[in-house]
């Protein structure tokens, strides 16, 4: 080996090394001008590529740009097919963007690659919910309470899907629930619970006694 091949091979050795720690990270940043420059002069290739593709569409998703989301998360999924991840993101993009058949498919193929983890459970059921199949949403929502049954969101979510469809006492016991577990960092999650219990008790009829005579 020669003498100047060594100093070659560190450089790009660091380069290299450089390289791996940016496309993994470059979605950390509100700057997606870094992501394109790692998809377009990194000499990483291959699935690793996905993860530039999937910062920039986070970044996108962010901003409320979902076609230019759906468009990297697409490229994403192109290179890397096998993480849950991309699908739930695809999925949070497309129902942002009013596909909301197509973001039922991705949750189905989110859960497919990861069927313990609660989220898209969660998330699909919103989407079925916004689509009017309440019985399917409700399912889903149940999936998600079973696998994590700490989730304020879920519980509420859950409660507004049985509401819509009548069930007031099913309702009812998820708001409670809803209002009596940590809400975590959004308050607003037990409000919503107490407010939708308070309509619920001003919803009832007074239970008027018949005189004696």
């Amino acid at each position: 080996m020669t003498r100047t091949a060594v100093p070659l091979l560190i450089v790009l050795g660091v380069l290299i090394g450089l390289s791996t720690h940016t496309v993994v990270n470059c979605g950390d940043e509100d700057e997606p001008d870094v992501c394109s420059a790692v998809i377009g002069f990194s000499p990483l290739r291959g699935s690793l590529i996905a993860f530039a593709y999937e910062g920039r569409g986070r970044i996108a998703l962010r901003h409320g740009d979902f076609k230019r989301a759906i468009a990297d998360f697409d490229e994403a999924i192109r290179l890397n097919p096998n993480r849950a991840s991309l699908y739930r993101d695809r999925a949070l993009a497309r129902r942002q963007n009013g596909d909301l058949a197509l973001a039922i498919e991705d949750y189905d193929e989110a859960i497919a690659h990861d069927p313990k983890l609660a989220a898209p459970y969660h998330q699909r059921g919103l989407a079925l919910a916004a689509t009017g199949d309440l019985d399917r949403a409700i399912l889903s929502y149940s999936t998600a309470v079973r696998l994590d049954p700490t989730d304020a969101q879920a519980r509420l979510d859950r409660g507004l899907a049985f509401l819509a469809r009548g069930q007031a006492d099913d309702a009812r016991a998820d708001f409670e629930v809803a209002l009596a577990l940590p809400s975590g960092k959004d308050a607003g999650t037990r409000e919503a619970a107490r407010a939708k219990l308070a309509e619920l008790t001003s919803a009832e009829p007074s239970r008027v006694t018949a005189p004696r005579r």
